[in-house]
């Protein structure tokens, strides 16, 4: 048998990584053993390629951080997993909903908000004076794209969730710069979550308490039903950041 290398791996190096990461993939509980992905290989460069359709951004976020403990030989993952999403909605669509979102945030009325179609780009909401940022959206194929320049990782990380909140939305790709830049700790992403749950209007945010180490988010609580219990740890999960969630929030009996 010919086990010539390709790139920095070898024939049956590459098979057997391949076949590590689909039984990973497949015992991970919100993925499940049926799991299927449209691609994966292996590029001459070394770089682990993972191409499909997962239910939550929970499950992408667990999917990559499972292959990466697994495959710490690759030189890269590149990442095209998408959320499956929950209405189906026109990027035209998308682009409103986002926009209306980042417009109506009082947390953001300092920041210029642009809206990119292609190679148009249309300023959507100015500021008269004293701009701290600006943000840039674009969406294409149910994916949202941010870029430009924030004053806050509470700033870069609300944006994000309001595109994610979005019914239509398969992905968001935050490339916002924080400027100046800030050094994350676990305050901080308590302070984000807290914002996200004080936003959502299905969730009763002072029910809920918030917890973090590293990038590990811990919810506890009491909430009336199970619908509000999840979407806390949704909102959580959606979090530029957070690896990790622990839900301990009880429902009222």
């Amino acid at each position: 048998m010919n086990d010539a290398a390709e790139g920095p791996f070898t024939h049956s190096e590459i098979l057997a990584l391949l076949a590590k990461v689909r039984g990973t993939l497949r015992s991970e509980r919100l993925l499940g053993p049926s799991f299927h992905l449209r691609d994966l290989r292996i590029e001459p460069d070394g770089s682990l390629v993972l191409d499909g359709e997962v239910n939550s951004v929970a499950a992408k976020k667990l999917a990559l951080e499972h292959v990466a403990a697994i495959a710490p030989s690759v030189t890269c993952i590149v990442d095209r997993l998408h959320v499956r999403p929950a209405a189906s909605m026109s990027d035209k669509e998308i682009r409103l909903h986002v926009r209306n979102a980042l417009i109506a945030e009082t947390g953001l009325r300092a920041l210029e908000i642009f809206e990119r179609d292609g190679d148009t780009c249309q300023l959507m909401r100015g500021v008269p004076t004293g701009s701290a940022g600006a943000i840039e959206y674009d969406v294409a194929d149910g994916i949202v794209v941010l870029n430009g320049r924030v004053p806050g990782l509470s700033s870069k990380r609300l944006v994000g969730v309001f595109a994610w909140w979005v019914p239509g939305v398969r992905d968001v790709f935050n490339g916002l710069e924080v400027d100046p830049p800030e050094d994350d700790s676990p305050d901080l992403i308590i302070e984000a979550v807290r914002a996200v749950l004080d936003r959502d209007p299905f969730v009763n945010a002072c029910q809920i308490g918030v917890g973090a180490t590293e990038t590990r988010v811990h919810l506890t609580g009491l909430v009336p039903n199970e619908t509000e219990r999840a979407a806390a740890e949704r909102d959580a999960w959606l979090i530029f950041g957070v690896d990790d969630v622990v839900n301990d929030i009880k429902v009222q009996p």
